[in-house]
């Protein structure tokens, strides 16, 4: 899947990287870069669902990013 939207750090249970999409879908990249680490970037990212296990994060869709490219 291809995602278009904002990176934003969540200061909940300790905190976390996010990105809100264009849709205002919300997304909690599991393996977020450290390029991509900064509040209010533009990114697009091609993306999959991550199903399975689980977080102590209730916030957003699980997902594991693939590429990534700055807007």
């Amino acid at each position: 899947m291809q995602i278009t939207g904002t990176v934003h750090y969540q200061n909940i249970s300790g905190g976390f990287w996010s990105i809100i999409g264009s849709d205002g879908q919300k997304w909690r990249p599991e393996n977020m870069p450290k390029d991509l680490q900064k509040e209010g970037l533009h990114i697009q990212v091609r993306a999959k669902k991550v199903t399975g296990g689980f977080s102590i994060f209730m916030w957003g869709t699980s997902i594991e990013i693939l590429e990534f490219t700055l807007k």
